[in-house]
């Protein structure tokens, strides 16, 4: 299993970070290697990643189901990979900190099959990168909109 967890300190209130968070269209475009994305219904979309890894590229489409949402603290989601035999979970925590907001997003994947032993590694590599860049982008772009 591969995870990223990472957290930040946005210099504005909670609710200015829930309204983005919450907001899947403000910010998919900034998730590393985010190539598209279709929104099934306000629980459930399908994502296009694609990238390269030692030359050799790959496109990964995932259904993405949101399991929780707890306004302004919380959005927990399922990963299910489409095109690739993986699962994983992950969410979205802000915690008012005095006028501030600190905003932690956890990714867990999990890659299983025939193929898990050769993702596994590119994911193990992948998956904390991309909760930190995409936790970083985040929280630029609220505090420019802010």
């Amino acid at each position: 299993m591969a995870t990223g967890t990472h957290t930040v300190e946005i210099p504005v209130d909670v609710q200015a970070v829930w309204d983005y968070v919450s907001d899947l269209e403000k910010w998919a475009t900034i998730v590393p290697a985010y190539k598209e994305h279709k929104i099934i219904n306000d629980r459930q979309s399908i994502w296009t990643f694609e990238g390269s890894v030692k030359g050799i590229k790959k496109t990964i489409q995932a259904q993405v189901d949101i399991t929780e949402w707890n306004e302004p603290s919380n959005i927990k989601f399922e990963l299910k990979g489409l095109s690739d035999n993986f699962t994983g979970s992950g969410h979205f925590t802000v915690e008012d900190l005095n006028g501030k907001t600190t905003m932690t997003c956890r990714v867990d994947v999990h890659a299983g099959g025939l193929t898990g032993a050769v993702l596994t590694p590119i994911i193990k590599f992948a998956v904390p990168k991309v909760a930190t860049r995409l936790t970083e982008s985040i929280a630029r772009k609220i505090a420019v909109f802010s």
